[in-house]
């Protein structure tokens, strides 16, 4: 039997909307923070082109005759309606054999391949669907469907292989906004985030009111720090979706990275919607501590805590309690957060410097050499436990800290300043002057009081050293 070329019954009997109602979704899990609604397989067309009545028509076209088409008696009729009823009730396996039977009598009838890439589709078997999409767009260079599905089948496995085919439907399909829409998600996959952002925009400009076309582009605009335009494209989606927990998220976080004072607002907002995101709440105490409401910020951290504080509730807690300068209720939740995560440097380094701010200076020493044996290198550590002995009047020790930090930076101004008070403390002229020297030299009369103390220390150190000569 030759050949039969198909031609399809109807222009629109594969429009996507139509093809959509009853076929299999397949997960597309979008990139970034958020996923999107899943992309759906298109469908099988409903009811078949008849193999028959198609060689009929292409006989009776060379022959120069027009007939009308008609069903004709032929055994591959009767296979196509048996894998189209197993198709219908999901009997995907049962399905393969007459669809293969179909094309070993017709290898060049593109419908029988596009079914059996969707029967492949639907079992999982996506190199072998792969290939029969590849085939039928081989035969029919114009089945958009066929390019759609193959896209959308290689955009969770190989994003960059689904740009070509997916192009290739928006080109044949310039009016729709889902192959347009899946492009876009391809090719922020691939990293190509400028054409992503453009081919989404594209999409909103043919619908605007395509709430999960907007709520990518928006957050696309974030990912691309436009917090201006992507919180415009998110509020678009709560015109359409008042309640819609990603578009209230953005909100918040585009009005966060704008610096504006209603963020605050937002995130309490969101978390009326969305009350179990830990994330978004800390976010929103943290700007609450911000803008000093810490009454606001209290109840908020009592209703999150509910009797039950965690790591980041306590730590938001102490921040708002040195805040307020609590120094003994801020010791006291810090010790909370230490017996709850013994082995956390921040916390042991925090405690350390409440203790300093208490005056109590064994305590600071204790919890900072702590926090230096968990983390030696972070200087912060080393420079609070200096204090702590320059405050508590051991200079030794302090001048030994002091080489310790000099080997991660510089010494400034103010360590020379340190330096030479402790050496003066010690009664050590000599690199007291000096010290004295190198602070004025560095400081440039920036601090006129300790300035005027070390030109002064300056003078008698250098008469006590003449007065040695």
């Amino acid at each position: 039997m030759k050949a039969a070329s198909l031609r399809f019954i109807a222009a629109g009997i594969f429009l996507w909307g139509e093809l959509c109602r009853e076929g299999a979704q397949y997960a597309a899990p979008l990139q970034g923070n958020e996923e999107i609604a899943k992309a759906r397989q298109v469908v099988p067309a409903q009811g078949e082109p008849e193999v028959a009545a198609a060689q009929s028509e292409k006989r009776n076209a060379s022959s120069g005759t027009q007939t009308k088409r008609q069903k004709l008696a032929n055994p591959l009729n009767d296979l196509l309606d048996e894998a189209k009823r197993d198709i219908d009730e999901e009997k995907y396996e049962a399905a393969i054999g007459p669809l293969q039977k179909v094309i070993a009598e017709e290898p060049e009838f593109a419908y029988a391949h596009f079914q059996l890439a969707y029967v492949y589709t639907a079992l999982k078997r996506t190199t072998d669907a792969r290939g029969e999409y590849e085939r039928t767009v081989a035969i029919d260079p114009k089945m958009s469907e066929a390019y759609l599905n193959l896209g959308i089948l290689l955009l969770d496995v190989d994003a960059k292989a689904a740009l070509g085919p997916l192009g290739r439907a928006v080109e044949l399909l310039p009016s729709q906004t889902r192959p347009r829409f899946l492009l876009g998600v391809a090719q922020e996959r691939s990293g190509d985030l400028e054409k992503a952002t453009e081919t989404f925009e594209g999409a909103v400009r043919l619908d605007s009111g395509d709430a999960e076309t907007l709520l990518h582009l928006a957050n696309l605009y974030l990912r691309e720090e436009r917090p201006g335009n992507a919180a415009a494209k998110f509020a678009a989606v709560l015109t359409i979706q008042p309640n819609d927990k990603a578009a209230l998220l953005g909100i918040a976080r585009s009005e966060e990275a704008l610096n504006k004072p209603e963020a605050a607002a937002a995130y309490q907002k969101y978390l009326t919607v969305e009350p179990k995101d830990s994330a978004a709440r800390t976010r929103y105490l943290h700007l609450l501590l911000g803008q000093g409401r810490y009454d606001e910020a209290s109840a908020e951290l009592d209703r999150a805590e509910a009797g039950n504080p965690t790591l980041d509730t306590l730590k938001m807690k102490a921040d708002m309690q040195i805040a307020e300068k609590k120094w003994d209720d801020a010791i006291t939740t810090l010790k909370q957060a230490v017996a709850m995560a013994p082995n956390d440097a921040q916390m042991h380094g925090g405690l350390g410097r409440t203790y300093l701010q208490k005056r109590d200076f064994p305590a600071a020493e204790q919890e900072l050499r702590t926090a230096i044996q968990l983390d030696g290198k972070n200087i912060g550590y080393w420079k609070d436990l200096d204090t702590t002995f320059f405050l508590g009047g051991n200079y030794p020790a302090t001048l030994k800290v002091l080489e310790q930090i000099e080997k991660a930076e510089a010494p400034t101004a103010g360590s020379w300043f340190v330096k030479a008070i402790c050496y003066d403390k010690l009664r050590q002229p000599k690199p007291a002057l000096e010290a004295y020297q190198k602070f004025l030299v560095l400081d440039q009369n920036k601090n006129p009081d300790q300035v005027w103390q070390a030109e002064q220390r300056s003078k008698v150190l250098k008469r006590m050293l003449e007065g040695r000569k």
